[in-house]
């Protein structure tokens, strides 16, 4: 999906999961529990702004707001002025497109106002401004103020250099905006997806303002109907006639984010298939549109194509990188720029996450990886040729890493579930320079909060140990029993177990006597690709077999009270939340679900078939995996959250687990947040954050809400 991951964010605003300290005397008032005053933890400013040279990294000091630059080797510190070209901005005012510098001046270079441009992007020479506008792609020249238009096609339905929906929400990723083109590295030429929505099903999304209302409309596929036809077009910058990459336009596919080369002479093309287990790239001649396929990979279940860094050209414009889990696990591969393998440069039982910087003269890829935990992550470092592979963080933390320009120093910004961030500057042979800021208060250990722990728990058929993490109440006693809160997510790929610094928001709950649990199933992540395939074709399925695990697990212990566990998520996880109370009712007791998915065949083409397959070729997987089969086991109570106007998950889905529901007279709670989309509106959260309040006190706690909440 991007089914999104919400859950976090709003069962964030007061249940971040908290740490331990052996602090004794006195504990968070409510004001710094919620955030409103100082607490435990102080501001460290921003050690990961950059590095404005090899030499020097940036600093922002958040008392004066100004950026500075310190030497690595003398700690001296001066601000930083960043050249012109760094300052430069492009951006939307008044529907025209505008183009700001590093002095302040402006300049508009656009003059529609009652037409809107989206997405101005900046030629990499800072010649031209490429924007689309009505469904067709522009630029303009920033010196002469010359406007070009590449396309002239653009409908209601055929958009050049704008996504259709599925492709913004699944492939190219929301961080775009919906933006579908890309300048080449020396601004000859921008490539571009043209859409054809025509076949895609019309989904209608009624908006409840005004007398009358009305309807927004979005051409969204939902699982076994029609994808959008799209091309791969490339023109030149001046203009001139669109050169079509070579593809039938007519074949059920998919086309992934296009890389170009660093010297421009080509382009590379990911493409799919609809069924999604096979991925192909070709080399794409911006001359003719003439494709040679340079790599083809299958695997049984199912191969990621979105935004997440694939492909990574090297400056020789002879390699690149490639990132595959075609083993079982996330590693990097080197491959020449015509497809032959070069040679793994990593492997085993553990999964890369991103590239930190490539050093192409040294040949040295350093490299980021959840390898000696899989709820941790390292710097690591490693030849082109796969050998003399290191580890360069320390310790038993998650570390967030920025690696200077040059290779010979890394900043680290440090921590795990019992220490707050520490900031610290490295070489990147591993030696620590020294330590640059924590965030430790210095009446930290005067505060008794709750222990906050990481451990795992055997899943049932013993193959899998389930991570979680625990926030104990604060004055925790064995021989008492506690409500438990379980916030979960659970789609695949998709962990929420992290042993990082969590905040201080539980503490509020660990004050009120409450066990915070947060707990991952075997296809979250942790246990790679291979892990995560056990999800094909039966989403719900092992998620829901190890949710129970780890209810039956606190459940059995003499300090968690046998019928308060309440079990919440939002998107995927209100999916999970709305099956626990369904099918695995007789192991969760409460549930608060925020935007569920209710029945797959309800979700978009390209996530829902990605696990799948389509309803047509998998019946019995859609029939297991809906929510909507297991209504007649429902029990405990179970509270509903939906924004009326959500375009990823569909109120459809809430609406028809409410029509099953009270056709069988099963009591629930429902809450439809009008103006809200997948993420609720602003104007809507402290009404929804007193209420999930209500509902801890009147189902868990069984007494009124304090006042201080009101």
């Amino acid at each position: 999906m991007k089914v999104r991951r919400y859950s976090i964010v709003f069962f964030g605003l007061f249940l971040l999961f908290s740490q331990s300290s052996d602090a004794q005397t006195q504990r968070l008032s409510f004001e710094q529990a919620w955030g409103r005053q100082p607490s435990i933890t102080q501001s460290i400013g921003n050690f990961m702004q950059g590095w404005a040279d090899g030499d020097h990294y940036l600093e922002f000091d958040p008392a004066v707001q100004r950026t500075y630059q310190v030497d690595v080797r003398t700690g001296d510190r001066a601000p930083y002025n960043p050249p012109k070209a760094v300052g430069t901005a492009v951006y939307i005012k008044d529907n025209d497109v505008v183009i700001r510098y590093i002095d302040g001046t402006s300049k508009r270079l656009t003059s529609s106002p009652d037409v809107e441009e989206q997405n101005p992007t900046l030629s990499p020479n800072g010649q031209y401004v490429a924007f689309t506008r009505k469904s067709n792609l522009y630029a303009v020249d920033i010196t002469s103020g010359k406007e070009i238009q590449y396309t002239t096609d653009g409908t209601d339905v055929i958009y050049n250099g704008y996504s259709s929906w599925v492709y913004y929400e699944e492939i190219l990723g929301r961080s775009t905006n919906y933006k579908a083109f890309w300048w080449s590295p020396d601004s000859k030429r921008l490539a571009f997806m043209r859409f054809d929505d025509t076949e895609v099903p019309m989904f209608p999304i009624y908006v409840s303002k005004g007398q009358h209302g009305y309807l927004e409309e979005t051409r969204y596929p939902k699982a076994g109907d029609r994808n959008p036809l799209v091309k791969v077009g490339i023109v030149k910058s001046e203009g001139g006639a669109v050169i079509w990459a070579d593809f039938n336009e007519q074949d059920d596919q998919y086309f992934g984010q296009p890389y170009w080369a660093f010297d421009s002479q080509n382009i590379m093309v990911q493409w799919m298939n609809r069924g999604q287990e096979n991925l192909k790239f070709y080399q794409v001649d911006p001359l003719d549109g003439a494709k040679i396929e340079i790599y083809d990979e299958k695997q049984p279940s199912w191969i990621n194509l979105d935004h997440d860094e694939r492909i990574t050209y090297l400056a020789d414009n002879k390699h690149y990188i490639l990132k595959s889990d075609k083993t079982g696990w996330a590693h990097y591969y080197l491959y020449t720029l015509d497809g032959k393998l070069i040679n793994a440069m990593t492997s085993g039982n553990w999964q890369v996450t991103g590239i930190a910087h490539i050093d192409e003269k040294e040949k040295i890829l350093y490299l980021t990886a959840r390898k000696e935990n899989s709820a941790t992550v390292d710097l690591y470092r490693v030849d082109f040729s796969g050998k003399n592979f290191k580890r360069l963080t320390f310790g038993d933390y998650t570390h967030q890493v920025s690696v200077s320009p040059n290779g010979k120093h890394f900043i680290t910004t440090y921590s795990n579930v019992s220490t707050p961030p520490k900031v610290s500057l490295l070489t990147t042979t591993g030696k620590k320079v020294k330590e640059l800021a924590d965030s430790k208060s210095p009446d930290f250990e005067t505060y008794k909060i709750g222990k906050t722990e990481y451990f795992t728990i055997p899943s049932e058929d013993g193959k899998y140990q389930l991570p979680v993490i625990i926030t104990y109440p604060t004055d925790f006693d064995e021989t008492k029993e506690y409500p438990v809160i379980m916030s979960i997510y659970g789609g695949p790929d998709a962990g929420s177990v992290k042993n990082t610094w969590k905040g201080m928001g539980a503490q509020y709950w660990a004050n009120e006597g409450v066990i915070q649990i947060t707990a991952d199933h075997r296809a979250s992540g942790h246990f790679g690709k291979q892990g995560v395939a056990l999800m094909h074709r039966n989403l719900g399925h092992w998620e829901l077999i190890d949710y129970i695990t780890v209810a039956k697990w606190f459940k059995a212990k003499p300090w968690v009270r046998k019928n308060k566990l309440l079990i919440t998520g939002h998107s995927y996880g209100g999916y999970m939340t709305c099956l626990a109370l369904t099918k695995g009712a007789d192991y969760f007791d409460y549930g608060i679900a925020g935007a569920p998915v209710t029945g797959w065949e309800l979700y978009d083409t390209h996530y829902t078939e990605r696990w799948m397959d389509t309803p047509q070729e998998n019946p019995d997987g859609y029939r297991d995996g809906s929510v909507l089969t297991y209504v007649d086991q429902y029990k405990g109570v179970l509270r509903i959250m939906h924004g009326d106007m959500d375009d990823n998950v569909h109120m459809q889905n809430t609406i028809q687990l409410v029509d099953k529901l009270t056709d069988r007279d099963k009591p629930f709670e429902l809450m439809i947040y009008p103006g809200s989309r997948h993420g609720f509106d602003k104007s809507k959260s402290k009404y929804d954050f007193k209420e999930r309040v209500r509902f801890y006190y009147q189902y868990l706690l069984e007494k009124p809400v304090p006042q201080d909440f009101k």
